[in-house]
């Protein structure tokens, strides 16, 4: 649920309905309440929304529940900044770089509150800088980078003291006082951010105010004054050498490698069908680099292993990491969709459907929707058949027919639905219910029931005679003629015959009756309305018949020996085309 709301929340973000948004991310978190990324994504809406102080409360919520995540200290530094505390949002920016150096969203935030810093202090005509517009290098978003990448200044970050002053540095350049530069470790930052050397002579002196800066004592106990540096004149020019590749990037660029190398192995063995190997090698190459298609690879050799549950854990494993770095919402959908297969092969139907909506939620393919509509199917397949009861069916009929005897129509048709359901190819569950239909004089219902129970049972008698009863009080008199006839047919021993007899007779003689004093003409245009009498009268077996009854009657009482013959011809004395005696 929390995903489904989630991936709903983004869509609305994308679309700018950010106020949408936010309700949608709320429902999530209501849903799931622990997650970190829905607090940061609904800071992210209420930002757009300039509702800035709701946008730190979410921002303070996420860096709580992961402190790690460089991605809440950039939502916190964006939230700070919508209220005006600069200082603030610069130290969260700061802090979103200090866990992910590279986080172009913390770099681009950084840089801004620094300008709207600048910006202030112009605006108070704070123009002047003590050391000559030398301090706004301190700003650079860099800095504490390239301090840790010279192995002159490398030691410098391990040092309290220095550090709170450097910040203090990059927070106000204009306190770069006389006292400062006589440190000679900001000399060799400022030589590190200018690209030149800028060390101090190495003198006894030098080192006792190094000492001192450091925390340490000299001989005397004193502040001795720092030499001089030598003249800017005679600084000598260094060339920029090229800064040493990141150890970081390097190693994480050497486990992808080898990563991808475990995963090709993989394939290379799910294609023979080695499952287990394969999924070891996919999950040694998830160890070294995280990368959501090793976890949606293990899950597929999972699933042709016969780990459904495994297959499912990986995927929400895939999804939930695919999630947090913004992954291709194509592979979103692909672990959606094989959760709902490997569902599917457990027989959960109901989270087969539900996961196939998903994938369809994030990417509709052909193949996800044919599962969708086949698992939908077995899903409801599967309820009735949960449903099935032989001795629930039977407790039904019984209540059925004690409120049939009642003339409670309704409850007994409540009752025989039931018992349909519980036993479907019961044939006596639709003709039961068929005569309370009749009763209540819904005719065309219970001709309905009457075929179903012909298609469970077709020799079962009693409901052909109860369709002919309502095709009877429908006045659709041939049909019920044709039921008399089937159901006469099906009565071979003929225990029936003469009910079935009565309600043929019954129905020819409505027939007769229905066209008492009616005119030659009038009995045409009936004719010709009738497609039923029309198709008896263009059989050229029928034509022929009729054409020689013309010239001996008796010659038609030798074709009405034939039961379909004589059928057809009551059909038609019935709708007075055949007139006897005349």
């Amino acid at each position: 649920m929390a995903d489904a709301l989630k991936a709903e929340g983004n869509k609305l973000f994308a679309a700018k309905d950010f106020q949408g948004a936010a309700e949608k991310f709320s429902e999530a978190i209501d849903a799931e309440p622990t997650n970190h990324v829905l607090y940061s994504n609904r800071s992210g809406a209420y930002a757009s929304l300039k509702q800035f102080d709701k946008a730190l409360e979410d921002a303070n919520k996420t860096t709580e529940i992961k402190p790690d995540w460089a991605k809440g200290w950039g939502r916190k530094g964006a939230a700070l900044h919508g209220t005006g505390d600069l200082v603030a949002s610069l130290d969260a920016y700061e802090e979103a770089l200090k866990l992910d150096p590279a986080n172009a969203q913390a770099k681009s935030g950084l840089a801004s509150v620094q300008k709207a810093i600048d910006a202030e202090a112009r605006a108070d005509g704070i123009t002047g800088d003590p050391s000559g517009g030398l301090g706004s290098m301190f700003n650079d978003p860099q800095l504490y980078q390239k301090l840790a990448k010279n192995p002159k200044t490398a030691p410098y970050l391990a040092d309290s003291a220095f550090m709170n002053k450097l910040a203090n540095m990059r927070n106000n350049p204009q306190a770069m006082s006389t006292e400062m530069m006589s440190d000679p470790r900001f000399l060799q930052v400022m030589g590190v951010m200018l690209g030149v050397d800028m060390s101090m002579a190495e003198t006894d002196d030098a080192d006792a105010a190094a000492a001192r800066a450091m925390g340490g004592k000299d001989g005397d106990d004193e502040d001795m004054p720092m030499p001089d540096a030598r003249p800017a004149s005679k600084v000598e020019e260094v060339k920029e050498e090229p800064e040493p590749e990141d150890e970081e990037a390097v190693a994480a660029k050497k486990a992808k490698e080898e990563a991808d190398k475990e995963k090709a192995e993989g394939t290379t063995l799910y294609k023979k069908r080695q499952f287990d190997d394969a999924i070891s090698h996919y999950t040694k190459a998830w160890e070294l680099h995280k990368d959501m298609t090793y976890l949606t690879n293990r899950s597929a050799a999972q699933f042709e292993k016969g780990d459904y549950q495994a297959c499912v854990e990986d995927c929400k494993q895939a999804i939930e990491y695919g999630r947090e770095v913004l992954a291709d919402f194509k592979l979103i959908a692909k672990a959606f969709g094989r959760m709902g297969s490997a569902y599917e092969k457990m027989g959960d139907m109901a989270n087969a459907v539900e996961y196939y909506q998903r994938s369809l939620t994030e990417h509709r393919t052909p193949d996800i929707l044919s599962k969708l509509r086949a698992a939908e199917k077995a899903k409801i397949k599967a309820e009735k058949d949960a449903y099935l009861d032989p001795q629930k069916a039977e407790e039904a009929r019984e209540l059925g027919s004690q409120k049939f005897k009642d003339a409670d129509w309704p409850a007994a048709v409540e009752a025989y639905s039931e018992m349909i359901k519980r036993a479907p190819e019961d044939p006596r569950g639709y003709s039961n219910r068929a005569a309370c239909l009749i009763k209540l004089l819904t005719f065309p219902s219970a001709v309905t029931d009457c075929d179903l129970a012909i298609k469970q049972d077709p020799s079962f008698i009693r409901a052909y005679l109860r369709k002919a009863q309502a095709l009877f009080a429908m006045k659709e008199y041939n049909k019920c003629i044709d039921a008399c006839e089937e159901a006469s047919a099906k009565d071979t021993e003929g225990k029936n015959a003469r009910e079935i007899q009565q309600q043929s007779e019954k129905a020819l003689q409505a027939q007769f009756a229905s066209r008492e004093g009616e005119t030659d003409e009038q009995a045409q245009e009936r004719i010709q309305r009738d497609p039923e009498i029309l198709q008896i009268l263009q059989d050229p077996v029928m034509n022929s018949i009729l054409q020689q009854a013309k010239g001996d009657p008796a010659a038609l009482q030798d074709h009405m020996k034939n039961p379909a013959i004589r059928s057809k011809v009551q059909k038609l004395m019935a709708a007075g085309v055949i007139r006897m005696g005349r």
